[in-house]
């Protein structure tokens, strides 16, 4: 909180660009410690170790994949969005498409997802930490963490969110690393573990007369079976980049930070920065989830849904709680202290991002579509009122989550990103991509998209994955079509209806394509017209108001009404359309040496070929 107070005072949180964009003026590091720090929940810790425990070596491709599709968004989409001058995506997709439908979808859409996942999974993961290491009570530890996030996110905007992220990634960098040397001196080696764990099997493998609670043959290898692998290796290729191109490229939450950076150099800075890190879950969570079900098969290992329910109280299995185990029977008292913190701080780095992405969303993309003359002091009350309902809501949340929990909390969260990203990914892509997709051709492939993927999610809540030893009765298409098969599928007819209604529905004026593509990204600057909206200066104020400047002498009293109140007392002048333009010049990196574009392409080029060698070695 205290750092996050920092940053509140020393960034200008009393504008638009400055407390939703942070100014604009970060710099590659706590960019990329940003990055991974909101994407490195709380539910990296219970999900994927679970997934590791329960199946072995293949959830590390969730992570490793991940590091080209970052190369993706710091090359090819963030110079897009820049150029475009717009701070949210679905503002992108109105600066790019014009009209209304797809921005206000796409918003509340996005909104609706950021509250259901985001929010639920980082809250049932953070409930299991605390109910096993510590015994406390769930509902009034959720609302302690949940409250103190929110205090320094409605204050602080981007900005605290972005420098708290970087101080939590250190946190969490060294507790868990402390954790992974602890537990690895406990079970032998490296060696040790991978033959250890191809045994540990609980001492009751039985329910029902049928045998379970073996690892998978198949568990020390990345790419598996096509047709009987629980992550097969067409879906981990082709099935799984829609997915990930959705939650790097075209997620609000992650593209956010990469804008805040200071110039195009510092954004791809901080992607390089963010897609190192992503390497380290291998051995700080997957390696370490592998050990728990070598140190406590019979817990971790359970099939018996009646024991089950005894350890964990959960039928379906204990793998989720493979993490918080170790962290109670390994480490000793003084560290599960550090241990705490490392878990809080990846629960409140989730939380923070969804707070502020969810909240700039709803300001600049529906509030406006009510009240389109708003001051810029109402477009910040209005975004943090908006943060204190999300608190209300995700409090509300956990009674729902302690009622409704999954078997492995990894593979719920990405079937589900499976049923949704692809219309998304599509739509973003053929946008920047081709010039002649229309705004028709865009909207109907989403429809199509909520068709077919909607359809397979209630599917799929509504028939329950079999117990241990009971019969099969889901409909074939959700145990035979694996969800990443599933998503190669919906990519196909979202990326056919695009192209046939696009054909034949009337294009956009070439004019009106000018920095919103990848191919007119560098032409003239996008004239302003009635279908565009500029939220940094909105509102019927006076220039001479704005131009105003304001004794910088002021009482504590004043100071704290300034901060609490959305206002900004040392406002310089209201930029002008000549200064975003040399602005946006400045972030491309015009005037930048060569050699730090060659530094950075090198170091692009090295993480991802470092990721083939990781690949290629457990593949």
């Amino acid at each position: 909180m205290a750092v996050g107070l920092w940053s509140s005072c020393k960034e200008n949180t009393g504008s638009v660009k400055g407390y939703f964009l942070a100014g604009r003026n970060m710099i590659w590091l706590p960019v990329g410690a940003s990055i991974f720090a909101t994407n490195f929940g709380s539910h990296f810790f219970v999900g994927m170790a679970g997934t590791a425990a329960a199946s072995g070596l293949g959830v590390v491709i969730y992570e490793w994949h991940a590091v080209f599709i970052l190369m993706l968004l710091g090359w090819f989409f963030v110079p897009v969005y820049v150029s475009s001058g717009a701070y949210t995506m679905p503002q992108y997709l109105k600066k790019r498409f014009g009209g209304k439908r797809l921005r206000i979808y796409l918003s509340v859409l996005a909104i609706f997802l950021l509250i259901i996942q985001k929010i639920s999974v980082s809250m049932y993961a953070g409930a299991i930490f605390i109910q096993q290491s510590l015994g406390w009570n769930m509902y009034l530890s959720i609302v302690s963490v949940t409250l103190i996030t929110a205090v320094y996110t409605i204050i602080g905007g981007l900005s605290a969110v972005i420098w708290t992220d970087t101080l939590q990634t250190v946190i969490m960098m060294v507790g868990s690393t402390y954790l992974t040397v602890a537990s690895f001196i406990k079970v032998g080696g490296m060696e040790a573990l991978f033959e250890k764990y191809m045994n540990s099997a609980p001492n009751v493998t039985t329910c029902r007369n049928v045998t379970m609670g073996y690892p998978r043959e198949d568990a020390l290898h990345i790419f598996r079976d096509p047709i009987t692998g629980d992550i097969p290796w067409t879906g981990a290729i082709f099935g799984l980049t829609p997915m990930a191109i959705l939650a790097w490229c075209t997620d609000q939450v992650m593209v956010q930070r990469v804008l805040a950076a200071k110039t195009h150099s510092h954004a791809k800075g901080g992607v390089i920065f963010a897609a190192w890190l992503k390497i380290t879950p291998f051995f700080l969570v997957i390696l370490p989830g592998m050990i728990g079900r070598v140190l406590f098969p019979d817990e971790i290992g359970c099939v018996d849904p009646d024991i089950c329910m005894k350890v964990c109280e959960n039928p379906n299995g204990c793998s989720n709680i493979v993490y918080p185990k170790l962290v109670v029977e390994v480490l000793p008292s003084g560290v599960r202290g550090l241990m705490l913190a490392c878990m809080l701080s990846a629960l409140m780095s989730t939380l923070t991002s969804v707070f502020n992405s969810s909240s700039s969303m709803f300001t600049l993309d529906l509030w406006t579509r009510f009240r389109r003359k708003a001051s810029e002091r109402e477009l910040m009350i209005v975004g943090r009122v908006f943060i204190v309902v999300l608190v209300g809501i995700s409090i509300l949340w956990v009674p729902i989550l302690t009622a409704n929990q999954g078997g492995q909390l990894w593979n719920y969260l990405q079937a589900m990103q499976a049923y949704l990203a692809p219309p998304w990914v599509v739509v973003f892509i053929m946008g920047l991509a081709w010039k002649r997709t229309t705004e028709k051709g865009a909207f109907w492939s989403l429809m199509a998209g909520l068709a077919v993927g909607g359809s397979r999610l209630v599917i799929d809540l509504a028939y329950q994955k079999p117990s241990c030893g009971d019969d099969e009765t889901r409909p074939a298409i959700l145990y035979k079509v694996h969800f990443l098969h599933f998503a190669v599928i919906l990519t196909g007819v979202v990326f056919i209806v695009c192209v046939v209604v696009s054909l034949f529905t009337q294009p956009r004026d070439e004019i009106k394509l000018r920095r919103v593509t990848w191919a007119t990204r560098r032409s003239e600057p996008r004239e302003v017209s009635d279908d565009e909206d500029d939220f940094d200066h909105a509102g019927d104020e006076d220039v001479e108001e704005k131009e105003q400047e304001v004794e910088p002498k002021l009482t504590v009293r004043q100071r704290i009404y300034n901060i609490l109140c959305c206002y900004s007392s040392f406002k310089g002048k209201a930029p002008t359309k000549a200064m975003e333009e040399e602005a946006t010049k400045q972030y491309r990196g015009v005037h930048e040496p060569m050699w730090i574009r060659r530094f950075l392409d090198f170091n692009a080029l090295l993480v991802m070929a470092w990721t083939v060698f990781l690949i290629a070695l457990f593949a």
